[in-house]
């Protein structure tokens, strides 16, 4: 049956937007796409607007302090300790903690939950199964000690503090086991009421979800977090981003969400508009495939290819201050981030180091989304390479069209962007610098660059537990791949907002779904 926004609501909003071009004082309004979203349910949501509601809707065990994301802080557990062989963790649950149906949150919640995301096995699931974790062993790894004690197990090599950073990510939200029961249908799991409902114990819950048109979070006064200064949050889906620079910047919403260079840029000096450059943990790159051809499997190349990226142009004239250069594979905020730049746009110095390869007359095509940034970044690359006599033609196409190129490795080169799926530096290197012969189509299998001694070095890093020793092991993995690799990282992203400039207390983090309403006033 369609949900319908109840009418007074609406008549609210209409006649604010009609009369002042303001916003109700006790309502949220954020001009977004929603066109992205899936489904409510933590156990499939993996899209930027799914996981931004989970943090505002559900909890978990711990989460990322957002001002400092490094430090996990006790949320639905207060405290946990590590078995003596550092193969289990059990958890203390705040004996406080309800959920917004009123239900007291128990250790049978947590199991529940943990253990639904890994038997639906949907898409987000492979961050509970690194722990050796399936559908017919978990229930075994996952404890009810009593009431208030949970023990979580693993048998895979990977430290405590590394299920920590798991536990703290979306998926591992916390549901409220005997509502979705109550709503399941069949053996669902409560599934597809989830899509558009919410059982969580954050400060909002989910009051009406109509895809592709609008979500309303209404307030959950008895979350453990407290209660929320702004009662309702309405986020309208305005998939056009020159659409939502017109919204906020004439008050019909309070903030405006996923803006891009040219709409910011258009909003400098509005009275009333302040717009936000947040870094954000998302990179973008170039990378070859070394079995295209004898040039692009020679590290001579990659060398030159490092001299040939226009990192401060691209960065601060083409892009206009959307992007600012990173060239290590841990964004800027994580963990052992390498935040060293050593590469320059030296056209010169290049043509040496391929002169002196041998590498003479050297052409590639780059496969690319015909979407901006990516184009943009692409032509500009196409041009530069140029300087050093190196013919790069374009292969523009949708999205799908080239991911599909690029896992089939029917590509020479591609111009690509990675964002973190969970806040633990794993999340990347897993991806950078690991190749097992497992099956794992990983960045670096998709380049089809072979790393036996990268990938065992990739796994004894979520074993070590020592923080300082950790942060060694990955500074290492980034050097190697920075230094020497088919990876030419460039760029890190800034995630673009504009926020009217009556909006205080809004926090958003270095991770996607770091995205919090629950302290914002007006």
């Amino acid at each position: 049956m369609k949900k319908i926004i109840p009418s007074v609501l609406f008549a609210a909003i209409a006649a604010s937007f009609s009369v002042q071009a303001a916003t109700p004082a006790n309502t949220l309004v954020i001009a977004q796409s929603l066109d992205d979203a899936s489904s409510f349910d933590p156990a499939q949501g993996f899209e930027l607007t799914t996981v931004q509601a989970f943090t505002n809707v559900y909890q978990r065990l711990v989460q990322s302090d957002p001002t400092n994301p490094i430090d996990l802080k006790p949320t639905l557990a207060t405290s946990w300790q590590a078995g003596s062989d550092n193969k289990s963790l059990t958890f203390t649950l705040d004996p406080k903690a309800t959920f917004a149906s009123g239900n007291p949150l128990t250790a049978d919640d947590v199991v529940f939950s943990l253990s639904r995301v890994v038997k639906l096995n949907l898409e987000p699931s492979f961050i509970l199964t690194q722990l050796g974790w399936n559908a017919k062993n978990v229930d075994g790894f996952l404890t009810k000690i009593d009431a208030q004690h949970v023990k979580i197990s693993w048998t895979e090599n990977v430290s405590p503090s590394f299920v920590l950073s798991l536990l703290s990510a979306p998926v591992s939200s916390i549901i409220d086991a005997k509502l979705v029961e109550q709503n399941a249908k069949g053996d669902d799991l409560g599934h597809q009421w989830l899509s558009d409902h919410s059982a969580g114990s954050g400060p909002y819950k989910i009051r009406t979800y109509i895809p592709h048109q609008v979500l309303v979070l209404q307030a959950n006064p008895s979350s453990p977090e407290g209660a929320p200064k702004i009662p309702t949050v309405l986020i309208k889906n305005v998939p056009d981003a020159a659409a939502r620079r017109l919204l906020i910047e004439q008050g019909d919403a309070d903030m405006a969400r996923n803006l891009g260079a040219d709409q910011m840029a258009g909003l400098q000096g509005k009275p009333g508009v302040k717009p936000l450059a947040v870094p954000y943990a998302s990179l973008y790159f170039l990378y070859f495939n070394t079995k295209a051809s004898p040039a692009l499997a020679n590290p001579a190349l990659w060398e030159a290819a490092r001299y040939l990226f226009d990192y401060d142009h691209i960065a601060k004239d083409l892009l206009k201050g959307q992007f600012q250069v990173h060239q290590a594979f841990l964004p800027d905020g994580y963990l052992g981030a390498l935040n060293d730049n050593p590469y320059r746009f030296d056209p010169a110095k290049a043509k040496a180091i391929l002169d002196k390869a041998g590498l003479k007359n050297v052409s590639f095509t780059i496969a690319v989304t015909n979407q901006p940034p990516y184009l943009d970044i692409a032509q500009a690359l196409q041009a530069s390479f140029a300087q050093a006599g190196i013919n790069v033609k374009l292969e523009p196409g949708v999205s799908s069209q080239i991911s599909l190129k690029v896992q089939s490795h029917d590509f020479d080169a591609t111009l690509s962007s990675w964002g973190p799926d969970y806040f633990d530096p794993n999340t990347n290197a897993s991806a950078f610098a690991y190749n097992p012969e497992n099956g794992s189509k990983t960045l670096a299998w998709r380049a089809n660059w072979s790393i036996p001694q990268l990938s065992k070095q990739t796994l004894a890093a979520t074993a070590e537990n020592d923080k300082a020793k950790r942060v060694a092991d990955y500074r290492q993995l980034q050097l190697a791949v920075q230094k020497d690799s088919p990876f030419v990282i460039g760029l890190q992203a800034r995630s673009l907002i504009a926020v009217r400039d009556n909006i205080k207390g809004y926090v958003q983090g270095i991770n996607p779904d770091m995205v919090f309403y629950s302290k914002v006033t007006k």
